[in-house]
């Protein structure tokens, strides 16, 4: 019995000997739904809140993906319980290609933190991964640490009363922060938030010392000596702030990641997936997007659907190990 699924109803073709008909109508009927997606706006639902490193590649992507397709690309804010609430309802969405959602490294990090009401593997289909570049640990101007070194020495003289904040238990911030600490033998006080916007704004108002902020939200802040930047947690220095050192130049080996990935539900269809991986390649190629997150730290990335299948799926071991030398548990 050859069995075949058109437009979501399953077709039987009695006799074995039509398979090659049967296939060749279902890759016919695949392909003509590729070719007329979308027919609709397209939700591409962000975990975090609006401001953030996260948001700020949504709302380059969605003009440029509604200019390309036709059909408006709307960027809806989701955010909440360390990126769990946003992501959740997308991957519980139907797998048709009308509710996507952006990411970062957060999504890799959740499954160590929370008991989730989903497979981050399973219940997902890898897309594109748009851009890659490294966090930047800022702190409170008031704070007597310039550089890494000065803030660990006055860390571990004040253990346990120097605060950083993140954007929720469970965010890559948080896990970041606590592999920091773990590699510089010193004691933080985490003060998790709902998102980017507010953590940098308590951060502003001195109410945190230090924290490790997306370099797209932190420039600004850096530029108006309202937050001071110590350090990028890249292996080399940003050439969007060439002044800063990394992490490792302070002599600890520490390297993070802050990168975004596009993903839909289980189950999307190929033709679909590899028609939003080709216009967003092609996206990231265009000079003028490269320049804009060039100028907040990003690079494009890009490549195959596989290659951030990899990536996260890789990110979940390397995050996994970190929370479980970190005593971390999950909630």
């Amino acid at each position: 019995m050859v069995k075949a699924w058109l437009c979501g109803k399953r077709i039987r073709f009695p006799d074995a000997g039509q398979s090659f008909v049967a296939l060749t109508i279902a890759l016919a009927s695949i392909s003509a739904y590729g070719q007329q997606y979308p027919s609709k706006p397209v939700r591409v639902v962000v975990p975090f809140s609006p401001g953030g490193g996260t948001d700020f590649i949504a709302r380059l992507l969605a003009p440029k993906l509604t200019a390309a397709l036709g059909q408006q690309f709307i960027v809806d804010n989701r955010l909440g319980a360390g990126s769990t609430i946003g992501t959740e309802a997308a991957l519980k969405s139907p797998a048709d290609g009308y509710t996507l959602l952006l990411t970062s490294g957060s999504y890799t990090v959740a499954p160590s933190l929370y008991k989730l009401r989903y497979d981050p593997i399973r219940d997902m289909t890898p897309i594109v991964q748009p851009d890659d570049g490294p966090f930047i640990m800022v702190t409170h101007p008031s704070l007597p640490a310039q550089s890494v070194k000065q803030l660990v020495a006055l860390a571990k003289s004040r253990p346990g009363e120097i605060n950083y904040a993140s954007s929720g238990v469970g965010s890559i911030t948080h896990l970041s922060t606590e592999l920091f600490s773990m590699v510089s033998a010193i004691r933080l006080t985490h003060v998790p938030y709902k998102g980017t916007g507010q953590s940098i704004a308590d951060t502003i108002a001195g109410h945190n010392q230090v924290m490790l902020a997306a370099v797209a939200s932190a420039i600004p802040q850096i530029k108006s000596a309202r937050l001071r930047a110590i350090a990028v947690t890249s292996a080399r220095r940003n050439p969007a702030l060439p002044g800063v050192p990394t992490v490792m130049e302070a002599g600890y080996q520490y390297e993070v990641s802050n990168w975004h990935g596009l993903v839909g539900p289980k189950g999307m269809s190929r033709a679909i997936v590899e028609k939003l991986n080709s216009e967003i390649n092609e996206v990231i190629k265009d000079p003028e997007f490269a320049q804009r997150i060039a100028n907040d730290g990003l690079v494009p990335s890009g490549g195959p659907p596989e290659r951030l299948l990899k990536l996260i799926t890789d990110e979940m071991a390397n995050w996994a190990r970190v929370a479980e030398q970190a005593g971390l548990k999950a909630r």
